[in-house]
């Protein structure tokens, strides 16, 4: 499967939480791709694409911190309205629900990131749409 590995990282909704996983990718050399932060009252749900995800993984267990590695897709659009648009309707089409997803420029061109409930379809959709997939080699810095 042509997918990114992406951390999850469970983190306390307080002062200080997020800068202690900060420092850890700055001391590994880890650099951060992309990131975003679902929140609740008490915690929250750091998503990084990262240069290393295996090796930060591994440094944020050492140290105690909640992680996953979730395996998600990524496709490169042109950097003009509607593009997303285009990519979405074909895949909600083809019935792919889209368990959630973030986007980020990227030399040039939109990447979007999801995750969704049937990543053998989602693949297939984007296959036959000739959309542009993305994989960590695409993102090598």
């Amino acid at each position: 499967m042509n997918t990114l590995k992406q951390l999850s990282i469970f983190i306390e909704n307080k002062s200080g939480t997020l800068i202690k996983v900060l420092e850890l990718f700055s001391k590994a050399k880890i650099q951060i791709i992309a990131s975003t932060i679902a929140d609740t009252q008490d915690y929250g749900i750091y998503r990084v694409l990262c240069s290393a995800p295996c090796e930060a993984y591994t440094i944020l267990k050492e140290h105690g911190i909640n992680v996953q590695l979730t395996d998600v897709l990524a496709i490169a659009i042109e950097d003009e309205p509607g593009h997303a648009a285009m990519a979405i309707s074909a895949l909600s089409q083809a019935g792919v629900n889209i368990l959630y997803m973030y986007s980020f420029l990227w030399k040039g061109r939109g990447v979007l990131v999801m995750r969704t409930d049937e990543s053998d379809k989602a693949l297939e959709v984007i296959a036959e749409n000739d959309m542009d997939l993305l994989n960590e080699d695409d993102f090598i810095i």
